[in-house]
């Protein structure tokens, strides 16, 4: 029978699972046999890694800018800064660092125009960007493609560098062998035809095997972080990726590894309200990265003064 639940995720982060038609595959597409092994929950296996980094990047939009053209009429844009960085988990050692933080302040306008931004100090300078057409959305998507990018440079670098890196988010572009994507949020149910029913099986430390989907490269499997009282069969579960380049025998090592090591650094709702799913490293990364960015209000005076120094040169 089912049962109403009441989630303890904070309702401003939008839901954990939240269903979109348009990423749900086609019948058939998903290929659960790619590991070998029968469709029943996998206890995750710690190698010892030493060093594990946490991926993430913050953005915020300072401003909406409007280029009024005349001939055109109002063109729209917006500027906003974002940030990027990774917490190094030394295991070994038992610390934590942040490392390869960066701050970048981008002004997007639409219909392929652009609009140089002079500098407000060393500290403080836009680089600018146009898209094509006229749609508000497509200037935000610019924005987040880029911070996506930055990421995953990040990432690779890490990876390259023999570190075992958890992207916060999907992939978005090739990644190194030891690089795993970690999506904290369910969009669509990609075990459909019952094979989806395993999830709720699943015990904190435990994953589905890998399957893959059908015009992905990547192979895919869930995890549970945790137990979360009072929740769904989906409480406490996150999916991760893996790039298909890689031997499925590697991919299994990464997966097994991501299943024993992420329950241990699950955050707890008393301290995070997207508890467990944002980890208490991407946490923490958050916190830095936002605090980075500078103050929203000094960076939009700024802004505007340098916009006024434009005008009247």
């Amino acid at each position: 029978m089912a049962r109403l639940h009441v989630e303890a995720w904070a309702p401003e982060y939008g839901p954990a699972v939240e269903p979109v038609d348009d990423l749900a595959p086609q019948e058939g597409t998903v290929e659960i046999g790619v590991e070998g092994r029968p469709w029943e929950p996998v206890a995750g296996s710690d190698d010892g890694v030493p060093l594990v980094a946490f991926v993430d990047g913050v953005r915020r939009i300072d401003a909406r800018l409007v280029l009024d053209d005349p001939g055109k009429g109002p063109i729209p844009g917006l500027c906003g800064s974002y940030a990027v960085g990774a917490v190094v988990w030394d295991r070994e050692r038992r610390r934590s660092e942040v490392v390869g933080a960066e701050v970048h302040r981008l002004a997007v306008l639409a219909g392929g125009h652009k609009a140089e931004i002079p500098p407000a100090g060393p500290a403080l300078s836009w680089s600018t960007a146009a898209v094509q057409d006229g749609d508000p959305g497509s200037l935000l998507r610019h924005f987040q493609e880029r911070m996506r990018h930055s990421e995953g440079v990040l990432a690779r670098d890490l990876g390259d560098g023999g570190h075992f890196v958890v992207a916060d988010g999907p992939f978005h572009q090739p990644s190194p062998s030891e690089t795993i994507g970690y999506v904290k949020t369910h969009h669509v149910d990609y075990l459909a035809n019952g094979h989806g029913e395993i999830i709720g099986r699943l015990r904190p430390g435990e994953r589905t095997p890998l399957f893959t989907i059908k015009g992905w490269e990547r192979y895919s499997w869930y995890l549970r972080l945790a137990e979360v009282p009072g929740g769904h069969s989906w409480s406490g579960v996150v999916r991760c990726e893996a790039a298909a380049a890689n031997p499925v025998e590697d991919v299994v090592v990464l997966a097994d590894r991501s299943a024993a090591i992420l329950p241990t650094v699950a955050s707890e709702s008393h301290l995070d309200p997207r508890a467990p799913q944002n980890l208490i490293p991407i946490a923490a990364l958050e916190r830095d990265l936002r605090h980075r960015l500078g103050d929203a209000g000094l960076v939009l005076r700024h802004l505007r003064a340098a916009v006024m120094r434009m005008e009247a040169a």
